[in-house]
């Protein structure tokens, strides 16, 4: 399906940008993005990569990991049936969505890439996408948000009253956006237009041993000892810390005198404990897997750089499927495709209820990140950052996932050139989210 939508996106931008005399743009736009995939994607992406796999690698090494994957195995297990409960890449799964649940987009994707790695070395089929990655793409294109900082950002900067509104729409609506993404995913791979062809098979099973030795080694499990009781002092004084620096950031002015005066409201609470949730995740799982493992007799610094070495690997081999799909992409926002279908449908979206004025962020959503950011930033300011269609904005941008960038990045790091469902479930899921997210903020905010 992506052969399909690439020629599309490329023969359609060609053809609007004539009609339209926007050819300069679309040329511009192509090579702009092809230079951002590299130099503003990728590049960066390997230093992000290096820092969160070294920090995987410890987790890994402590057992953190698999305590994490055992406690939530009967869901797993049922999600991904084809993966023994065991393989590493469970593991990984869980902190990519544990990641995504908190909002924290630069720990999610090496935790992603780690789990791709893992299922390619048990998919049969290395250039065809398994049942598992497929689910896998279909939780991460959906990924239940419990808190959209980028989003509440935005509102909050423009002086929105009621930012932090949007945490709850966007929940609710990432939860159908979820149940609608496993559904479709496991319904279609059912489908003989989506199953693996005998021919195929064979096809595939001579390059198999190729394609999983060049993936990143799975660290070899060692039983790490077990802390003793001065470690779990050391522990327990490590995380009274973390709980100290919560409340005074959550909380800074907690006096009794000023709550009888009426000095907080649930929303003030609420937005600084959403505030100190987010600035204290990252810096609390990269010192606390590397304290953990030095507790449990693990080398810290040497399996950290064992896991590092592999972020620029998985850099460089995503930048063909990042080019490509980037370039496609702005070519099209060049042409200003969206902005004419968005023009077309508008007679017909106006009948069913949904507001034309998201129709452009709904369209760029799946496509680029940074472009629907931009379009949600210009609601925002152009409606007010209170207004019924900043809110829906918000928990649209909150609530989707920008799918195309997700499969260039995730099947791209393991050589995966033919990506079976997880394209019609991924933007079935993003519909779902997108639709819910409107009808939500039309019942919460009238």
């Amino acid at each position: 399906m992506l052969n399909y939508i690439w020629l599309s996106l490329v023969v359609l931008s060609v053809l609007i940008g004539g009609a339209t005399n926007h050819l300069d743009e679309v040329v511009s736009k192509a090579f702009d993005m092809a230079k951002a995939a590299v130099m503003d994607t990728a590049l960066p992406l390997a230093a992000i990569m290096t820092i969160w796999l070294g920090i995987m690698r410890l987790a890994e090494k402590a057992g953190l990991v698999q305590l994490l994957a055992r406690a939530l195995r009967p869901i797993l297990r049922w999600l991904f049936p084809d993966v023994p409960p065991e393989n590493p890449a469970m593991g990984a799964i869980v902190m990519n969505v544990a990641a995504n649940m908190l909002g924290l987009g630069n720990a999610a994707t090496p935790m992603g890439l780690r789990a791709m790695a893992e299922l390619q070395k048990i998919n049969p089929h290395p250039e065809v996408a398994s049942n598992a990655m497929c689910t896998f793409l279909a939780m991460c294109t959906a990924s239940i948000q419990l808190i959209p900082a980028t989003a509440v950002g935005i509102l909050v900067v423009n002086h929105g009253k009621n930012a932090t509104a949007i945490v709850g729409t966007a929940f609710f609506a990432t939860c159908i956006a979820q149940i609608v993404g496993l559904t479709a995913v496991k319904a279609f791979q059912n489908l003989p237009m989506f199953r693996v062809s005998p021919e195929l098979r064979t096809e595939t099973a001579a390059v198999a041993a190729t394609e999983s030795a060049s993936l990143p080694a799975t660290p070899e499990m060692v039983q790490p000892a077990a802390i003793t009781t001065g470690g779990k002092i050391i522990l327990t004084l490590f995380l009274g810390c973390f709980v100290y620096f919560f409340v005074i950031l959550a909380f800074p002015e907690l006096k009794l005198d000023h709550l009888q005066n009426g000095g907080f409201t649930f929303g003030k609470i609420f937005t600084r404990v959403v505030g100190a949730i987010s600035l204290l995740a990252i810096p609390f799982f990269l010192s606390f897997f590397a304290l953990y493992a030095a507790l449990r007799k693990i080398k810290v610094y040497e399996e950290f750089i064992e896991g590092a070495k592999e972020g620029f690997g998985v850099a460089i081999r995503i930048i063909p499927y990042l080019v490509t799909i980037l370039t496609a992409v702005g070519m099209f926002r060049g042409a200003h495709g969206i902005e004419m279908i968005a023009n077309f449908l508008k007679p017909v979206l106006d009948k069913v209820g949904f507001p034309p004025e998201l129709l452009s962020l709904a369209f760029m959503r799946p496509l680029s990140g940074s472009g629907s950011l931009a379009l949600f930033t210009d609601i925002v300011k152009q409606y007010g950052p209170d207004h019924i269609f900043s809110m829906m904005a918000g928990t649209v941008y909150g609530s989707t996932e920008t799918t195309f960038y997700v499969l260039a990045v995730y099947f791209g790091s393991v050589g995966i050139k033919r990506s079976r469902h997880a394209v019609p479930a991924g933007l079935l899921a993003d519909f779902a989210g997108i639709v819910a997210s409107v009808i939500i903020c039309r019942i919460v905010f009238g």
